[in-house]
């Protein structure tokens, strides 16, 4: 009997020091990615006093700007204001070249950008999936702001009030030796809403908080407070409610630029950095299944830089509640939205899994100004329930810490 716990013992440990091994093999990969490669803009931190944006008005249909965005800039402050359905109209012209490195030519780029290549997969440009060097813009603060694709030309509308930034799709190394500039002209079509919607989301489009009548004390306290593993072990806290059906929340996620998760757990976090590396965008890295109404997630979404999505994603799972917990008619979604910030020690089984960032509160909150930011939410709060959940232990051994708050998002309704 001794002996035969020995051997479970020496196996467990050898299983724990092959997926250490994979794990170290992991990091070592990514951070020679990270290292070696330039990496993207300026901390957004060195941007916020400029991310503020004025009181809104709206301007009149006609009128126009024009701004130069020189190749030693990442991002350029317009200090142009956009409120809310603000219809502009973008045109770029100008060429940036970049010196010659290692075997590659000189190269010159118009607003539209280098044709993408492999090397282009490992470099985290603020528009992932666009060329090297085209002309991208961004909506609001650093942190929250989805940037977005201009190339030579784009129309779009505002949906909510924010500052309009000018930028181009490279690395902080790449802006020190290239040369040149884009001209960009940017012209009203059509005027926002003026007055009181405009007033409500001056501050980078975030609407005030309000009361949600329809959630009441009676609903909040019927919703699980945490989700568990399949043993039943207490795992994430569920932080954030979002009221809104399949196709509305999915559709919010999706315009905050966050990318719906793949449900099997097969591909290892090994086999996931290759295949970033293999030229494929690696968002969509499996989630483990957690438990919420006795069923797993329907949804898990991510938002992260590809190269390091292996050690370090915002990621959330969703649950749609059963059909009692209603408000106004729509479905609620329970959230549980985490932070990996690198590998730890499952405790249950001493393999390698993802460890969170204890500060759970700040998840919480990066949920909130990314979906703000898309214009479809039109009503946001914070509730406090009863014996509210402050500290605690992931089911797999990591603690977390919240001030015990969940946050509520009402969705735009096709009917509004």
């Amino acid at each position: 009997m001794r002996q035969r716990r020995h051997q479970r013992q020496r196996f467990a440990l050898h299983n724990f020091r092959m997926e250490w091994a994979k794990a170290n093999i992991l990091i070592a990969l990514v951070a020679a990615s990270v290292c070696l490669l330039p990496t993207a803009g300026v901390h957004p931190a060195a941007q916020t006093s400029a991310q503020q944006p004025a009181a809104q008005t709206s301007k009149p249909a006609g009128a126009s700007s024009h701004i130069t965005v020189n190749s030693s800039q990442q991002w350029v402050d317009t200090n142009i204001d956009l409120i809310p359905g603000e219809k502009v109209k973008l045109t770029a012209s100008g060429e940036i070249t970049y010196p010659p490195e290692g075997k590659t030519l000189e190269r010159k780029s118009g607003p539209e950008g280098l044709p993408r290549s492999f090397s282009d997969v490992i470099r985290q440009y603020p528009v992932g999936d666009a060329g090297h060097g085209a002309l991208v813009g961004r909506l609001g603060a650093a942190d929250s702001g989805q940037p977005f694709l201009i190339g030579a030309g784009k129309e779009f509308v505002a949906p909510v009030a924010a500052r309009l930034f000018l930028g181009i799709n490279q690395s902080t190394k790449d802006a020190a030796n290239a040369k040149g500039s884009f001209q960009v002209t940017i012209a009203v079509l059509e005027a926002g809403a003026a007055g009181a919607k405009a007033g409500a989301a001056a501050a980078g489009g975030v609407l005030a908080e309000t009361n949600v009548p329809s959630l009441t004390s009676e609903l909040l306290e019927k919703i699980p407070r945490r989700v568990t593993d399949q043993q039943g072990n207490p795992g994430d806290m569920v932080n954030v409610l979002i009221v809104g059906t399949e196709d509305q929340m999915v559709q919010a996620f999706t315009a905050a630029g966050w990318v719906k998760v793949d449900a099997s757990v097969e591909s290892t976090v090994l086999s996931g950095v290759l295949a970033t590396l293999g030229k494929k965008d690696y968002l969509t890295m499996p989630m483990s299944k957690l438990y919420l109404f006795q069923r797993p997630q329907d949804y898990g979404f991510a938002h992260a830089e590809a190269v390091m999505v292996a050690m370090s994603r915002h990621h959330l799972r969703a649950w749609k509640s059963p059909s009692p917990y209603q408000v106004d008619g729509r479905p609620l979604w329970c959230i549980a939205a985490t932070h990996d910030i690198g590998f730890d020690r499952d405790q249950r089984n001493n393999k390698i899994t993802h460890r969170i960032d204890p500060a759970i509160d700040n998840e919480r909150e990066y949920v909130n100004t990314t979906l703000s930011g898309t214009g479809l939410i039109t009503q946001r709060t914070h509730v406090t329930p009863a014996n509210p959940l402050k500290e605690a232990k992931t089911a797999t051994g990591g603690s977390f810490n919240s001030d015990g708050r969940i946050l509520v998002l009402v969705l735009k309704n096709g009917t509004n």
